[in-house]
C-alpha cells in the first residue's frame, strides 16, 4: 500500500530519488512511534527525532541489521550507499553519510513496493538497537 495510486516503479529510480522519499518513511516510522511509546512534550518529541534520524545513528543501525537483509535488500541498501550525493553534511563524514544514504533507499524502496509489513519488521529490528 501506498499513499497514493500514482504508478511508480522503483527499479526504474535511482538511489537517491529512492533515499529521497525513504529519509521521509523513515522519519514517520520514528515519529510515530516515539509518540506512541509514551506521553511527551512536542519539543523532547522532537530532540528524540532528530537523534534517530541523524545520519550517524542511521549508519549504526544499518549495520546491526545488514544480517537480516534479503539478497534483494542488501543490493538495494549497497546502491544507496555507493551513489554520489554530491554532498556530505557537516554533521558527518562521508562513510556515515553514505550508509545512512544506503538505508533510506532501502526503506524508499520498500515502501514504493508496497511491502509496508517487511519496513514495519525492518524497523522494529532497528527500534530495538
Amino acid at each position: 500500500m501506498r499513499f497514493t495510486d500514482n504508478k511508480c516503479d522503483p527499479e526504474n529510480l535511482s538511489p537517491l530519488m529512492l533515499a529521497f522519499i525513504g529519509d521521509t518513511v523513515y522519519d514517520l516510522f520514528v515519529r510515530e512511534t516515539l509518540l506512541t511509546e509514551c506521553p511527551r512534550p512536542v519539543k523532547k518529541l522532537h530532540a528524540l527525532a532528530v537523534e534517530e534520524v541523524s545520519a550517524s545513528a542511521q549508519a549504526r543501525k544499518i549495520k546491526e541489521i545488514l544480517h537480516l537483509l534479503t539478497e534483494e535488500e542488501t543490493d538495494i541498501f549497497k546502491r544507496g550507499r555507493n551513489a554520489h550525493t554530491g554532498h556530505v553534511p557537516k554533521s558527518a563524514d562521508v562513510v556515515t553519510y553514505h550508509h545512512a544514504t544506503g538505508l533510506e533507499t532501502l526503506f524508499g524502496y520498500l515502501y514504493l513496493k508496497g511491502n509496508i509489513e517487511r519496513l514495519k519488521e525492518l524497523f522494529e529490528e532497528i527500534h530495538k538497537i
